[in-house]
């Protein structure tokens, strides 16, 4: 049976709390190693291994799987195969909120990142937070991000809210991410969960957090952002 995309929605979005109250060490935090260089490189560029960090809530995190075979993991083991001298670091934590998020994003910015992926909101929208402070702790964790590393390219990831709320704060919510993304000149993934949010072969038996499969489709959403933002870094 066709189910509704407003639904599928809601329990997409409800999963991002669901899995938010107890998570393992594992689920939270997770690193991939570095490649080889690539014969393009030149020997100064070789040296410096380059850093992707994924900064969000329990997507990110990985709840309910190993590490290695969430999206970040992923996307590190795809940048292994192609021997690009990169390493992610997962900075995910089931439950945060943006303004959890912004409360965190100083120390973990402890050391320059060359991309950051924002993958934040979906909890405040769930929660029915004001709109407005999502849209200032969102852009305060970019300003941070410009801050500690100019140099680092922003992909922010973008979410959706079930229709509880109402139509207005539903779309508002949703435009938060586009406008963000022009007002910032931010690179953009629409939905992050596109093809994976609501269909059960691709979520844990919870029905809402994807599964190893469902992380491998998410993987190939992001990967294709941020294969051109790899590329042009000439790593």
């Amino acid at each position: 049976m066709k189910r509704n995309p407003l639904f599928l929605t809601f329990l997409l979005i409800t999963g991002v709390l669901a899995g938010c109250t107890s998570s393992s060490e594992k689920e939270q935090a997770s690193q991939t190693r570095s490649a080889t260089q690539t014969p393009a490189q030149t020997p100064a560029d070789s040296n410096r291994q380059k850093t992707i960090l994924f900064f969000g809530n329990s997507l990110t995190a990985g709840y309910g799987v190993d590490p290695a075979e969430a999206f970040p993991g992923r996307i590190g083991q795809r940048l292994d195969s192609l021997k690009l001298n990169y390493r992610v670091i997962n900075a995910g934590v089931s439950g945060e909120t943006t303004a959890g998020g912004r409360s965190r994003v100083g120390w973990t910015l402890r050391q320059p990142v060359d991309i950051f992926v924002l993958e934040l909101g979906g909890n405040d929208g769930l929660r029915g937070l004001p709109l407005a402070a999502t849209r200032q702790n969102l852009q305060a964790i970019i300003d941070t991000v410009r801050a500690r590393s100019p140099q680092a390219q922003i992909v922010l990831a973008g979410m959706q809210i079930p229709p509880n709320m109402g139509p207005d704060y539903t779309s508002e919510f949703r435009q938060i991410y586009p406008e963000l993304a022009k007002k910032n000149n931010l690179t953009l993934i629409p939905f992050l969960l596109e093809g994976v949010g609501g269909i059960p072969r691709l979520n844990q038996p919870d029905g809402i957090h994807p599964t190893p499969e469902g992380h491998k489709l998410v993987a190939e959403t992001v990967w294709k952002t941020l294969e051109s933002l790899v590329r042009a870094q000439g790593v």
